[in-house]
């Protein structure tokens, strides 16, 4: 069965787009730790991280850096927090987190945006997006 991901890279369901390439796609976390809080997938479903093959695991990273330049454009943070869990979808994912404290780094506080702050927060990020 296709995951959440699958679906959302295939169009059938909708998301805050952020940035995509032919074998990526960024998307608004729609229960983020924080404002602009990106997620980055391979358009491949892969379930593990280290089950990517090593050039689509080093172009997941090199995908992630791009759309992290371009988060630190748009979002005021101290820095910019990668994760890989990997466990609520099976899908591979690159958690982007803008982070001012610790606590946004703990998937335990979570911050909300509307409809339209997601909308125009994925096209300034897509904006930056080089």
């Amino acid at each position: 069965m296709a995951s959440i991901f699958s679906s959302i890279i295939s169009g059938e369901l909708p998301a805050f787009i952020a940035a995509e390439d032919e074998n990526h796609i960024a998307f608004l976390d729609i229960n983020p730790n924080a404002v602009g809080h990106t997620l980055c997938v391979p358009k491949k479903e892969t379930d593990k991280l280290f089950d990517l093959d090593e050039e689509a695991y080093i172009n997941l990273m090199r995908f992630s850096r791009r759309v992290a330049t371009a988060l630190r454009q748009v979002v005021s943070c101290k820095r910019i927090g990668l994760s890989v869990i990997g466990l609520e979808v099976p899908h591979v994912h690159v958690h982007l987190i803008p982070l001012n404290e610790m606590a946004e780094a703990t998937f335990q506080k979570k911050t909300s945006l509307s409809k339209e702050e997601m909308k125009t927060l994925a096209a300034k990020i897509n904006a930056a997006f080089v």
